[in-house]
């Protein structure tokens, strides 16, 4: 299954350059054979930073103020550099380089495709290829040479430019690499010597003058002499066949890359003791606003596949990914013509730089696994030395637009004055929102969000609802009654034989159950049953039963009265209503028995047994 959503433009910002990657291990596989000349595999090593005395500061060599893009130094490798302030024209080289390059080599068809009308595009190679994933068991391991950048280390601030210099970054590519992109690059990023219309054939460009202005004429006959020489190189012990094949299918690719962002690009032709070995090397700039660390996360989530690691290099915190990738290659290269897939490993640094809005993002990928240690070296050295400039301008404070766009090279802009360098202005105007966040924004909840656990404004919202909650008990309102209350109407009776008798003279009192009795008073009785003693109880005759004289109200001693006055104003606790002392519940205080009653005690006889009536 195609890698949709890994690969797409629309999901990820990176994936035209991965797809020009995809498309180089593509042309090593199919164009290189074993009469290509061949690198030995100490050329691959980076010398150490001590060997050369710019190692340290490659803001310091000397390079023109306005490129050249990437230039070979001895004992150094080529420095490429790369920036957000120099976009180039846009204008279109690809047609006019692969028709100077048909006429260099005096014709021909090329391998798996004819030349129509002069035209040579990408298409009739069914150029680009888009990879898709390997299997998780075909990922290859982190090289100990990747884990060792997790390791601390000390960074480097960024070298300071002027003001509209925008960012800048600078990196050593190892001298194995063969470069496809022109060391000025594209038109209208470098300070070129313009040549004057017409041109002469051999300078790589139409011999008449055909609108184009003279930067994008400059530029097509700079790449065309540029791929005209690395074709020479790696063929040089075969025919011009291979030579032409090479360059024409090589040239095709440029627009690609112009559009992908790609700064440099390269293929490795190695010899391992008698054994072939390549690989492919892009090195491009992408807009994305993300912080490393969501950087980091979202790789992780995406590609499902890879091994994702947060490294620290002397340039600052950086992303690396390792992944398989199933690359095509077309059956209009191969050499039998039958289409087939290879895999291969690949390793891809992402490096925010200091303007926090574009990314430098290297990759290499490789077919040959058994060499995967060797080039992860290599990469490693390679994101060792980058280094960043800056001019202290967010990204999104200016935008530099150039004045001299020209999309197509139909539609070129008129031609400039002699010598004069493509003119560029910063304008301000708003960032441009990256692909790859368009769409609906949603709320993503952090990871240790709980969906159970109880919202914290909530809790508080009920914390202060309680505290501001009157002083309201909840349950029924009930009525407690005095301590002197006597719902049975029967204080200062006689005792009957069923009551406890009195306490005797001398003995203690007993405790007062509530709690309610004052110094200096009597202990109340709670149930108003208690009385005097009075001598001993004598039991009323049992044939009438006692009648039931009218309450008397209470009387408060001395002692009860001083304990009122010096009783608090409020006391604490819940008010009730307390019914007053001559409450009457049943209302039956002073009654008499009627006619009917007394004559019903009288049929009973004295042997009857007296009626209880507790009520009267």
């Amino acid at each position: 299954m195609t890698q949709d959503v890994q690969f797409s433009a629309e999901a990820n910002p990176f994936a035209a350059a991965e797809q020009v990657c995809a498309t180089l291990g593509t042309l090593t596989d199919a164009l290189f054979d074993e009469h290509t000349s061949r690198h030995p595999a100490a050329a691959l090593s980076a010398p150490a930073p001590a060997e050369h005395p710019a190692a340290e500061a490659l803001f310091g060599l000397p390079l023109a103020p306005n490129g050249p893009v990437h230039e070979a130094l001895h004992r150094l490798g080529t420095v490429i550099t790369a920036g957000t302030a120099r976009p180039g024209t846009g204008a279109r080289v690809a047609d006019r380089v692969t028709t100077a390059l048909h006429a260099r080599y005096g014709g021909g068809a090329v391998r798996g495709a004819i030349a129509d009308r002069g035209t040579t595009s990408a298409a009739l190679f069914q150029l680009p290829v888009t990879g898709e994933f390997a299997d998780a068991k075909l990922r290859p391991p982190f090289a100990p040479a990747l884990a060792a950048l997790a390791a601390g280390q000390q960074t480097r601030q960024p070298v300071e430019l002027a003001t509209g210099a925008g960012a800048e970054v600078r990196l050593v590519v190892p001298p194995g690499f063969h470069p496809l992109t022109s060391p000025g690059g594209p038109a209208g990023v470098s300070a070129r010597t313009l040549p004057v219309l017409p041109v002469l054939p051999d300078d790589g460009a139409a011999a008449e003058a055909d609108g184009a202005d003279r930067a994008t004429v400059a530029a097509a006959a700079e790449l065309t002499r540029h791929l005209a020489e690395v074709a020479e190189e790696l063929f040089s012990a075969t025919g011009p066949e291979p030579r032409r094949d090479f360059a024409v299918v090589s040239a095709t690719l440029t627009d690609l890359l112009q559009d992908a962002g790609v700064r440099y690009a390269g293929v490795c032709a190695l010899d391992l003791d008698g054994r072939a070995s390549e690989a492919a090397l892009v090195v491009s700039l992408a807009r994305h606003p993300l912080p490393i660390t969501a950087l980091a996360t979202e790789l992780a989530t995406v590609r499902r596949h890879a091994e994702v690691w947060t490294v620290l290099l002397p340039a600052g915190p950086a992303a690396v990914l390792v992944e398989g990738r199933t690359v095509p290659v077309p059956g209009a290269l191969a050499a039998d013509g039958q289409r087939r897939w290879v895999v291969t490993s690949a390793v891809q640094a992402f490096v925010p730089l200091p303007d926090g809005g574009t990314v430098l993002c290297v990759q290499l990928s490789t077919a040959r696994p058994e060499d995967w240690e060797l080039y992860t070296e290599a990469f490693a050295e390679l994101l060792k030395s980058i280094q960043f400039g800056w001019d202290g301008v967010p990204l999104t404070a200016a935008v530099t637009v150039p004045t001299a766009a020209a999309p197509t090279a139909a539609a070129a802009t008129p031609a400039a004055p002699p010598t004069a360098p493509v003119a560029e202005e910063p304008v301000a105007a708003p960032a441009e929102q990256p692909v790859h966040l368009r769409g609906t924004p949603v709320r993503i909840p952090p990871a240790d969000f709980n969906p159970f656990a109880p919202v914290a404004a909530e809790e508080a919202a009920q914390e202060a609802a309680k505290e501001a909650e009157p002083a309201r008990r909840k349950g029924t309102p009930v009525m407690i009654p005095p301590p002197d209350f006597d719902p049975f109407g029967i204080s200062g009776q006689t005792p009957t034989l069923d009551a406890p008798s009195a306490q005797p003279a001398g003995a203690a009192a007993a405790p007062d159950p509530f709690g309610t009795t004052l110094p200096g008073e009597q202990q109340p009785d709670p149930f108003g049953t208690t009385v005097a003693a009075q001598g001993p109880a004598v039991p009323p005759p049992p044939s009438t039963p006692p009648l039931i004289p009218a309450q008397a109200a209470p009387v408060d001693t001395p002692a009860a009265q001083q304990a009122k006055e010096a009783e608090p104003t409020r006391r604490k606790g819940t008010p009730v209503m307390i019914p007053p002392p001559d409450f009457d519940p049943f209302g039956i205080s002073g009654q008499t028995p009627t006619a009917e009653e007394a004559g019903a005690g009288a049929e009973g006889g004295a042997d009857a047994e007296p009626e209880h009536r507790p009520f009267g």
